[in-house]
């Protein structure tokens, strides 16, 4: 018999504007994506709850955002997580300080623990389960975030954590290396690959559940038809997970702090595409979502 080969595709950002959440829609309804993540800071949270019930296939989880954007809980309960720049209620926006300060021990486990809960609190009061749990710029894969974030989670009954290391398969990078831009921020995963260990053994103590690993962090921002099915060619046997942002670069978007605006477009255009489920289906790859994990 064959080996299994599963993979959830998941929309990060579902919530951050009204054209990120129809396009996830549009994901979902005729292509390729079986599960989102909800922001729950997002300005466009009502909108992306409205369409998370009218399609409840769709799996829903929260995607915690610990950078950008306003925070949930009080601001003065959070103190270390704020922008030091006076914007007294903003959370901090850069990754490279954050992760300074969460490898020395300067986030406080109990403020982020407030912070994610306030998070999944407000997906749940809107009336949606939360399937799973990530993060924005996937914070979660340093040890400091990781930890309360998961005990978080257990209490709170969600089953499922995003693995957010990516398998460095030789196949996959081969392609990515002919790509400069790509090649870079390979490097920087892999780097941060020395935090993989800690992630298993943390998700295995907490009783939790997570994918074998995750695709589409190296090329975001990149995606395209090409790019997909060499990634989709090199998906091993057992349950991955595809990391995508689609969505419209309209008026809504250019009032968001993100570097992905066109390229959401593009990434609409084969999450939709005749050609994504043909690649799947080629390969022998089973499309599920986070309530079958």
């Amino acid at each position: 018999m064959p080996a299994k080969r599963r993979l959830i595709i998941n929309a990060d950002d579902f919530g951050l504007t009204a054209g990120v959440n129809r396009a996830i829609a549009e994901a979902h309804q005729r292509g390729v994506v079986t599960s989102a993540t909800l922001m729950a800071n997002s300005v466009a949270f009502d909108h992306a709850v409205q369409f998370a019930k009218s399609n409840p296939k769709l799996s829903v989880g929260c995607h915690v955002v610990l950078l950008d954007g306003a925070p949930v809980s009080p601001p003065e309960a959070i103190s270390s997580l704020l922008a030091k720049n006076g914007r007294t209620a903003r959370l901090r926006d850069k990754l490279l300080p954050f992760a300074v300060s969460a490898i020395r021990g300067k986030l406080p486990a109990d403020q982020i623990a407030r912070e994610v809960e306030a998070q999944v609190n407000k997906i749940e009061a809107a009336g949606l389960e939360t399937t799973h749990i990530d993060t924005h710029k996937h914070t979660h894969m340093f040890p400091a975030v990781l930890k309360p974030l998961l005990e978080v989670a257990s209490r709170m009954g969600i089953r499922a954590v995003r693995n957010p290391f990516a398998p460095l398969k030789p196949l996959v990078f081969a392609h990515v290396a002919r790509r400069p831009r790509l090649w870079t921020r390979y490097t920087e995963v892999k780097v941060l690959r020395r935090f993989a260990d800690n992630f298993r053994r943390q998700v295995a103590a907490h009783g939790m559940v997570t994918p074998d690993g995750c695709f589409g962090v190296v090329v975001t921002g990149a995606l395209d038809r090409q790019l997909f099915e060499s990634i989709v060619a090199c998906i091993p046997e057992g349950s991955w997970e595809f990391v995508c942002h689609p969505g419209y670069n309209d008026a809504d978007l250019g009032k968001v702090h993100t570097r992905l605006r066109q390229s959401r477009v593009a990434e609409l255009e084969v999450l939709t595409s005749a050609a994504a489920k043909a690649s799947l289906e080629r390969h022998g790859i089973e499309l599920i979502s986070y309530r079958d994990l």
